[in-house]
Formats: C-alpha cells, structure tokens, sequence
C-alpha cells in the first residue's frame, strides 16, 4: 500500500463515484479511494458499484497499492437493518479495507458480519470533540472523519488527547454543506428524498424569492446580485495551501469530497494534492508550486474558502455561480507510430492549443495540429463523442492524461 502512519506525511484520499473515477483517482495518484455500493450510502446519484463490480474495484485498486474505503453511513431506519448483514458480510468478502459508518447499530452490525475490516467513522457522526473521539475509538473504530466545523486548533487539541492509534481524517477539498455536516431535511421537504440516506437533491443550491401570503404567484426576489439571490449556497473548500497546517495539526488523512463529480474532477483534485504532499515531503518549509495550487482553479468549482479551519465561517455564494474555466476535451488511451490515440469527450478543432496533465508533472501545452481520423484521413475537428483522433505530439504521452483547454465565452 502507498500510505503508512507514521511517516509524517498524510494520506490523500480520493472519491470514486464509478469504474471511471476510481480509474483516475489510482492513476493520478491516490492513496485511497472512498466508494459506494447499491445500497446504504450517502450518494445515490453516482453509479456506485454492485458486489461483483466492487470486487472486481478491490481487486484493480489493491492491484495498485490503494486502499479501498465503502461507504455504509447512512443513518439507519428499522426497514433497513435486516439488509445490512448480507451487504456487510459481502463487502468482506470483497476485501475493502474499512467501512464508513454514522449509525452505532450499524456499527455493531458490522463488527458481528464484517469482523477484522477497519471502521472509519463517518463525518455525519459530527465528531468535534476529543471526548467524542475516544468514546468512537472504545467501541472499535480506526479512524474519525472530523466534522467539517473544526478550527485546526480544535483538531489540533483532539490530537492531543486521543490515542495516537486513531486516524483522523479530515476534507479538504470540495463541496461544503450548508447544514451541520451534513444533517439536513431541506431535500426531504422539497423533494421527499431524504439527505441522510443518499438522495440529497441540494437545495441549498437552489434560486430563492419571496411570496406575500396575500398575494400568491408574485414573486419577490431577494436580491444581491442581477442573477437572484442564492441564499444558501455554501462556498466550496479548497486546502491546497494549508497541507503543512493539516499535518501539524496531526490529521492524518486528506479527504477530497465528490463521488458525484466527474472523472475529470477526480483525476485534477487527486494530482494536486498528491504533488501538495509530495512537494512538502521533500522540503516542508518551502512555499507550495504555484502549478498545483493553480491545478484547482481548473474544475468547476464556486468560490473558494478555507471551510471553518482558519477562523470564522465559509459563508455563501449570493449569485450561485461556477467558475467554469477549463473543460475536457480528451483522454489519451496509447501511442501508436509516434501518434497519441485520443478518445474526444468535448469538440476541438484543428490548430487549437490544449494542456495535457499527467501524474505527477506540470501540466504542458500542446498545438493540435497533426490531426487523423482511424482511417488515416486528417481531422479538422473532433465533433463526434468518443471518436477517436491520431494526434502528432513529439513527444510520448501516457495512456490516461488528460487534454484539457479553456472554455469559450459561450460555453
């Protein structure tokens, strides 16, 4: 396995929402990846992974070094409990590494069907406090994910005082949550999907006015900007410059949030903090490489902050609106007769210019100029989804890395 404790250096733990992205993430260097199965996550919208897909995750990831995290941290209700033996037993089998788990029944259920696999604490549990800490460590567990509310000073002081065998994980990266870590009904009034139980339909993201009670159908809106007012809308985190605070404040592993995101996302997200870690391996003291901090200004992301670790609160986003800089346009899957073999995920045309990012490196630009079809017939523009193009580079490029280029205006 990659990461060991004790090393002084955290592990970076990546999101897989599917094959794809648990691709990307072991690829683009993980540590380990969190995933779901069918049933008893806090993410229904991914694919997520049945029990001969999750094996078959296991086996790729192990394959890899990665550890394998499933998540079962739903709060559960009585219908569920007489399930959960079999999923339990089966993830076992499986091989994962640990289970993520909020609910205490669920915890003994898993320690009864799942016995010798690790038990990580998930952050719905709302641990903020060493006392909290402990209590989880006496009933088994091997790791907290910290709740999302903590200064680094309070998780510093959790540090202190629990037993230096319990990891503590924390999120740095990713979508905040406007409700205390994630326990929230807002998506069970409007929708009748409950956010404790995977179906969170977000809408704290939502567009908001206000309606007289004597005048329905006139909808007033509460502005703050010419777009509306998105009175919920969290900031999202982003901790690509504070990894020498996280590792002084004694975490232990760096969560990024986003099984819903794509395979791209994972891919960005897992090389910056990989190369973060790296790069402050080799000299702690030195400033972050501006390349890695800029790597997260390339996904979609809202307004960044540093969550609740520095101080003070992320606040919201009024204008609701992405930053939507960059976008996908391929995926190299091989060489051939000194040719990158391009599968197209967005339109590109002859001429432009494209970054590609691999593991580990700067990301470098490239001029597509030397376009051909499967057929050896030059290409002006890739406008087919997953058609393949024959790119002249110069130089190899290794199966996966991405070609990326900015967005238009239009876009």
């Amino acid at each position: 396995m990659r990461w060991e404790k004790g090393t002084g250096l955290p592990e970076v733990l990546a999101p897989a929402g599917d094959r794809e992205r648990l691709e990307a993430a072991v690829r683009f260097g993980a540590d380990a990846v969190y995933l779901g199965g069918k049933e008893f996550g806090m993410r229904s919208a991914p694919a997520n992974f049945g029990p001969d897909e999750l094996k078959e995750a296991v086996r790729f990831a192990h394959g890899a070094g990665v550890r394998v995290y499933l998540t079962c941290n739903i709060v559960a209700h009585n219908r569920e409990c007489g399930r959960l033996p079999d999923f339990l037993a089966s993830s076992k089998d499986a091989g994962v590494d640990a289970l993520i788990i909020t609910d205490l029944g669920v915890l003994r259920l898993a320690q009864k069907y799942a016995p010798g696999v690790d038990i990580h604490i998930s952050t719905q549990a709302g641990v903020t406090s060493w006392a909290a800490a402990r209590a989880f460590y006496d009933l088994g567990a091997k790791r907290v994910i910290l709740a999302r509310e903590l200064t680094l000073e309070e998780i510093a002081g959790i540090r202190a005082k629990t037993p230096k065998e319990l990891e503590l994980e924390a999120f740095v990266h990713g979508a905040m949550c406007v409700s205390f870590s994630g326990r929230c009904l807002l998506s069970n009034y409007f929708t009748g999907r409950d956010g404790n139980r995977g179906g969170c339909a977000q809408p704290c993201r939502w567009k908001y006015a206000l309606e007289e009670e004597t005048r329905p159908g006139r909808y007033m809106p509460i502005v703050e900007s010419g777009g509306g007012t998105y009175i919920l809308n969290s900031r999202d985190l982003c901790m690509i410059r504070h990894i020498p605070e996280m590792v002084r404040a004694g975490v232990d592993s760096l969560k990024i949030e986003g099984r819903a995101k794509s395979a791209y996302y994972t891919a960005v997200t897992s090389n910056a903090y990989r190369c973060a870690v790296d790069a402050y391996g080799k000299d702690p003291k030195a400033p972050l490489p501006e390349w890695i901090a800029e790597e997260t200004e390339k996904i979609s992301h809202r307004e960044y902050s540093a969550g609740f670790y520095l101080g003070g609160e992320p606040g919201q986003i009024p204008n609701g609106g992405y930053v939507r800089g960059w976008k996908i346009i391929a995926v190299c899957m091989g060489m051939s007769d000194g040719r990158a073999i391009l599968s197209q995920r967005n339109r590109f045309f002859r001429g432009c210019r494209a970054e590609v990012l691999q593991p580990g490196i700067p990301p470098y630009e490239l001029t597509l100029d030397d376009m051909l079809d499967q057929d050896g017939i030059p290409v002006e523009c890739a406008n087919h989804a997953q058609m393949s193009v024959f790119l002249k580079t110069g130089r190899p490029v290794p199966k996966g890395a991405i070609f990326r280029s900015r967005t238009d205006p239009d876009d």
